[in-house]
């Protein structure tokens, strides 16, 4: 039996199976690849806000430190060698009855001192300034002053990552607001207690933190590609079984629509539309065409003696022996209840009757086991007919007429006396 599914219909239905696998790969793979963006976004801000908490830290503890220098009003420390006054401050040293000298360490001078400490131990920097330094050391670079003119607007702190020779560094700014206990020094430079001052910033090097975020992102871009790979692979698995198990259902549904469930061999309706399309095919290419038309002789005797289920196997093995005298080109079916029909394409009336005769002979030659033990034989009737390519010129209900022949001449066979041949 032929392919019921032509190569067209296989080919739309795999085009169609790979479209599906694609949008649905496309899907996965858009949608994996947010969640991984998403999980990568938010390590990578997590770990801003970690370096920004750090930041702010830093900024409290050298706030704090100022306040509880600013509210003794300075430190004093012994000027020993190396020991620098503060030129911005009026009359900074003070002499002891033992003759030591001692020179104030004020807020922003601690706050430079402490930020060298922390630059040579290659920690974090300080850096105290404002829009009106006294200290030309103090002027603010170019991000403290965007910070220092935002601060007078309101903002509360300001941050952002420099990449510097050498490395990568953090950088972070917040306010500073005149206390009471800077009065003492600032008042004359026309502050009021509340007002921005100046800020601090503090800067420290991020360039590791920077390398494992890089090596963070290559590792999740890593898994996510294995992982959208396995996916796919895994999809393309069971869709592929997916689609192998709906192409045999399918093909198994279309050979039901077309085949006797009994026998095996094609139904009627599908013995009409072969039978149209194999005259179309002699007509186009003048070849002549032929068909047996057969019935299985006293058949309800076997009905009626055995039962239904051994007429059943009768059918069947009559079924069974057509198949294997005909040919893959032939066209066998079950025409009716005892009843069959075969297409015999590019084949004229004589070689129509030697392949009936096979028939003939190939069902005389069979037996069939009863349930008592004994063999039964059964008999059929065949009638012939045939169209030569000139017959099939026009269209002129040569189907009607060819199963009329071929329907007249079983029935003139049977009237001769059963198990023969009649007709073309």
């Amino acid at each position: 039996m032929s392919q019921l599914l032509g190569a067209n219909d296989i080919k739309d239905g795999r085009r169609t199976w790979r479209l599906f696998m694609i949008n649905i790969s496309l899907v996965i793979i858009l949608f994996l690849s947010g969640i991984f963006l998403g999980f990568v976004m938010r390590t990578n801000r997590i770990i801003e806000e970690q370096m920004i908490a750090t930041a702010r830290s830093h900024f409290k503890n050298i706030v704090l430190t100022r306040r509880w220098n600013a509210a003794h009003g300075g430190v004093y420390v012994e000027k020993r060698p190396g020991v620098e006054s503060n030129p911005y401050l009026e009359n900074p040293d003070i002499r002891t009855e033992d003759g030591r000298v001692f020179t104030m360490k004020n807020p922003a001078l601690m706050t430079r001192e402490i930020s060298a400490y922390a630059r040579a131990a290659g920690d974090f920097v300080y850096h105290i300034t404002s829009l009106s330094p006294l200290n030309p050391e103090n002027a603010p670079d170019e991000f403290e002053r965007r910070a220092l003119t935002l601060f007078e607007d309101g903002t509360p702190e300001m941050s952002r990552i420099d990449e510097k020779e050498g490395g990568t560094v953090f950088r972070y700014m917040a306010p500073l607001y005149v206390e009471k206990g800077c009065l003492p020094c600032h008042a004359r430079q026309g502050y009021g207690q509340g007002q921005v001052r100046g800020g601090i910033s503090v800067t420290f090097d991020i360039s590791d933190i920077r390398r494992q975020m890089r090596t963070n992102k290559l590792f999740i871009a890593a898994a996510s590609i294995v992982t959208v790979s396995i996916l796919i692979v895994i999809f393309y698995f069971l869709v592929n079984r997916l689609a192998k198990k709906l192409a045999d259902a399918q093909q198994t549904i279309a050979r039901m629509a077309v085949t006797d469930e009994l026998t095996g061999l094609y139904n009627r309706r599908h013995f009409h539309v072969s039978l149209d399309r194999e005259l179309s095919r002699s007509r186009r290419y003048t070849r002549p065409i032929s068909l047996l038309m057969m019935d299985i002789d006293h058949f309800k005797q076997v009905n009626d003696t055995y039962g239904h289920l051994i007429g059943d196997e009768v059918i069947a093995g009559v079924a069974g022996g057509i198949r294997q005298v005909t040919r893959l080109t032939d066209v066998a079916a079950r025409y009716g209840g005892e009843e069959f029909a075969v297409i015999l394409p590019e084949t004229d009336g004589g070689k129509a009757r030697d392949c009936a005769r096979k028939i003939r002979k190939k069902i005389e030659a069979k037996t069939f086991m009863i349930p008592d033990g004994r063999r039964i034989q059964v008999t059929v009737s065949i009638g012939v007919a045939s169209l030569a390519p000139e017959q099939l010129a026009v269209d002129d209900g040569a189907a009607d007429a060819l199963v009329g022949t071929a329907d007249k001449a079983l029935y003139e066979a049977k009237k001769a006396g059963r198990n023969r041949v009649a007709g073309a």
